[in-house]
């Protein structure tokens, strides 16, 4: 009988792709953003332990498509990290990496020349150094860790991570949590339960052993001690917000049922806002309100900003792509974004002074 073969019977292609440790030769870490992220680790890590009274706030595009755009945005909001930073800790959004329910562009690092070239290498290499740009210049960066095998790539250079409402209930995503070095921020699920971040934040805590691979880009078995550091983003679902005081006061009695820090950060865009851009600053306005009022489990905000208003799709002639709006979802502008935080570091002055550091807020 003629020998017929049963694997990869759908494959077109494979690439051998370059290794975690020949890209970081390629692209190194410098002293400056070394100094960056391990400063912006240990910040966030005070707040989740309530040694630090600020709160942090992700904010930036919702996905990176354009370098010089890209890193416009990042100097403009160094320069207000400084004006708020009494009050709040900045985080720059620099989202490479987007989940699709169906298709559509799949990201910076998957296809960064917006023209299902997938070069993957290339997008691995240009999302290191944006990375490294914006470490270089004082400035966290958070991201969304969806691709297991990027993070030997890119997480030392990362200060948050988020793992979104599509992965939270993902076995594998919650393995690899469980390794990472940054605090990572799980969101609850589109249908707007809390319970699968809350299981996901428990698993991450544990030890694992999983595959993976090293840091020469060899398939091996990983094993982790735990990431303690695993806290609950709100974010809506099934087209109900869940921001309110209310939603916080649930999500508080289920983290305490599971022994589970009282850390909450709150995803501004999403469901939480109907996704509608122009409403986040109302879900700010209600969560200053929580703030005020003296809720401390509220650690944190997410916010989805560019530099101009909206978003638009991707053209299939590049040059007409408008500078500085987004390709994925609608954005606040800059002005909107600035004038936002400057007033919210007013509104919540007091109310930070007033949150006593606490070993734990459990």
């Amino acid at each position: 009988m003629p020998h017929e073969t049963t694997y990869g019977l759908n494959l077109v292609s494979t690439e051998v792709l370059i290794s975690p440790n020949e890209l970081k030769r390629r692209v190194p870490m410098t002293e400056k953003a070394l100094e960056t992220v391990i400063a912006g680790r240990n910040t966030v890590r005070d707040i989740l332990d309530h040694r630090d009274p600020r709160i942090f706030v992700v904010v930036g595009p919702c996905s990176i498509h354009d370098e010089k755009a890209g890193i416009e945005y990042a100097k403009r909001l160094r320069e207000l990290a400084d004006k708020v930073s009494e009050t709040m800790f900045i985080i720059m959004r620099v989202y490479f990496e987007k989940p699709r329910t169906t298709v559509g562009w799949k990201g910076y690092i998957n296809d960064p020349y917006m023209d299902d070239s997938f070069k993957i290498q290339d997008g691995l290499m240009l999302a290191r150094r944006f990375l490294l740009a914006c470490a270089e210049m004082g400035l966290p960066a958070g991201t969304e860790a969806l691709d297991p095998i990027t993070p030997p790539y890119l997480s030392e250079l990362v200060t948050w991570s988020a793992i979104g409402a599509r992965t939270t209930e993902s076995q594998t995503h919650r393995e690899m949590s469980s390794g990472l070095s940054m605090p990572v921020g799980f969101k609850n699920g589109t249908d707007g339960s809390i319970q699968v971040a809350i299981d996901a934040t428990k698993s991450a805590l544990s030890a694992h052993s999983f595959l993976g691979i090293n840091q020469e880009g060899q398939t091996a078995l990983i094993r982790t001690r735990g990431n303690r550091y695993g806290h609950i983003v709100l974010r809506g679902g099934s087209g109900r917000p869940n921001y309110d005081s209310v939603s916080v006061r649930l999500c508080e009695q289920a983290l305490v049922k599971e022994n589970l820090p009282r850390n909450i950060v709150i995803d501004c865009s999403h469901a939480n806002s109907f996704k509608d851009h122009l409403l986040q600053p109302l879900v700010v306005d209600d969560v200053v309100n929580q703030i005020n009022y003296g809720t401390k489990s509220i650690v944190g905000l997410m916010l989805e900003s560019n530099l101009y208003e909206g978003n638009q799709t991707i053209p299939k002639d590049l040059s007409q792509l408008r500078y500085g709006v987004s390709v994925t979802d609608k954005c606040m502008s800059w002005e909107m974004t600035e004038r936002l935080l400057l007033n919210t570091n007013e509104k919540i002055r007091e109310a930070i002074k007033r949150r006593m550091p606490e070993p734990s807020l459990v």
